[in-house]
């Protein structure tokens, strides 16, 4: 028995709530399984109830996953450290990201990146969650605010806010819209975030005002909200930096400039994050400092 290949199917096993799934995420095939069987045989104690459909940990079994989590943790620091002496990073990058920030801000500047590291394979994927980072096998993470999760780093590449938008065409035959509770008499494009009602937050002057604006269509996308707004379907509340460029070339326009408006919080900006560790792997400090560099250069071309 490989004694470190049945830990990692075992911590796999517990994560994955199955040994099928557990065996493709580290690359054993279905018969390694026995391995968790010899492991148990081996220390005298049964780590798993098992059942068809679930896998339960015994006490014995919480200890050992907890002690084995910390010891491969500990393997992947060791690894980390040793690879960051290479003088070129090389291996797969796995990137998570918002899919408005991804889209408009972090495919552009790919290429420019992999032209400085050409051994660096880079995997983007997109979707409007939070990463589980360790869980699913990222190294970075973008997030559109401070990350809180304890064993999480972080690095703010820059500063950001909520802005309301709407096409030249919504605004000419619709009514004026000069204060917040004007709002009410429009079509609103809003970030779905659960069934309860809207609420965006304006504030002037340390002045809170929070309305319940009526919801004509929403999305958990905010690509799709950006270009119902551009054809004139509504007004849609986006990160200055997503709309950039239809601001520039008149397609949006931005309504109520002098308040600062939100629909969670006013402390907004764009974070990268990625797993605390003693040695941060060198793929991750690279392209974390070319993103920080770069990021607001990038923003700044396109409201140029």
């Amino acid at each position: 028995m490989n004694r470190l290949q049945a830990m990692e199917l075992f911590v796999s096993a517990v994560r994955e709530g199955s040994f099928s799934a557990a065996g493709r995420r580290v690359g054993l095939s279905p018969a390694s399984v026995r391995y968790i069987g010899e492991l148990e045989a081996q220390l005298g104690v049964q780590l798993l109830n098992r059942s068809t459909r679930h896998l339960g940990l015994t006490d014995a079994g919480k200890i050992f996953f907890q002690r084995t989590e910390q010891v491969l943790h500990g393997i992947e620091d060791a690894e980390a450290a040793a690879l960051s002496l290479q003088t070129a990073p090389r291996g797969t990058l796995r990137v998570h990201s918002r899919t408005l920030f991804g889209i408009k801000v972090l495919s552009p500047l790919i290429p420019g990146f992999q032209k400085l590291y050409p051994e660096l394979k880079v995997e983007l994927r997109l979707s409007e969650r939070h990463a589980l980072l360790r869980e699913d096998e990222f190294d970075v993470d973008f997030q559109i605010q401070a990350p809180k999760d304890p064993g999480l780093m972080q690095r703010r590449l820059l500063r950001s806010e909520r802005i309301l938008v709407a096409s030249p065409d919504y605004v000419a035959r619709m009514p004026k819209l000069r204060e917040p509770e004007d709002i009410t008499r429009h079509k609103c494009l809003t970030y779905w975030m659960g069934p309860d009602d809207v609420v965006w937050k304006f504030m002037r002057r340390n002045r809170l005002r929070e309305i319940v604006v009526p919801s004509s269509f929403s999305s958990n996308n905010g690509v799709v909200l950006c270009d119902l707004a551009v054809t004139g379907h509504g007004i849609a509340l986006l990160d200055d930096y997503t709309v950039a460029e239809e601001l520039k070339s008149r397609r949006l326009i931005r309504l109520l400039p002098g308040f600062r408006v939100t629909n969670s919080s006013f402390d907004e900006g764009i974070y990268a994050a990625f797993l605390q560790s003693a040695y941060l792997p060198e793929k991750i400090r690279v392209f974390v400092d070319y993103m920080a560099e770069n990021v607001p250069k990038q923003i700044k071309r396109s409201a140029q």
